[in-house]
């Protein structure tokens, strides 16, 4: 299963943040988390009671929210989702799958760290610092330049992508 996860990932590693340069293409994978994508930063997803865009409005999820699973195969461009607090059906187009948490910190020089900032900037703000041997990175579907939207114990935030193994 892992190879099929890494394969899918693949085709996520090289998408732009909605908020930042353009749309993202959405990889949808039953089982997996996804976050909402393809929304503008002001706007939200509607979740849907039905498979359509005409039903009725579950509930509604935030752009950049996580934590969505798909629950079971979707219908044409339609998926069942829950996000631990509701259910209903979203359009896949507004959703993109996590990778595994399968990264590590690398190429960064002994006695310091790597930063995980809050913006695709050098001058943004440090969240946390990682150290030179953490792992269990997961990409989240956005990146700018070479910076990559992670999220690692606990934290999500922003990294240089050349600090991350698997390149």
């Amino acid at each position: 299963m892992l190879d099929h996860k890494v394969l899918l990932f693949a085709a996520v590693a090289g998408l732009s943040s909605l908020a930042s340069i353009g749309s993202a293409s959405a990889q949808v994978v039953q089982g997996e988390e996804h976050c909402v994508v393809n929304v503008m930063p002001s706007d939200v997803l509607n979740v849907r009671s039905r498979n359509s865009a005409s039903s009725k409005i579950v509930t509604t999820l935030r752009y950049g929210q996580c934590g969505v699973i798909v629950v079971a195969e979707c219908r044409g461009s339609w998926c069942p989702i829950e996000d631990g607090h509701n259910a209903g059906w979203v359009h896949s187009r507004f959703i993109s799958m996590v990778s595994p948490a399968m990264y590590c910190v690398a190429g960064v020089s002994a006695g310091y760290v790597l930063n995980l900032r809050a913006y695709p900037s050098a001058r943004s703000r440090v969240g946390t610092e990682l150290p030179r041997n953490e792992c269990d990175i997961a990409f989240l579907p956005y990146s700018t330049g070479d910076w990559r939207k992670v999220r690692v114990s606990g934290y999500e935030g922003w990294v240089n992508r050349s600090c991350l193994s698997g390149q």
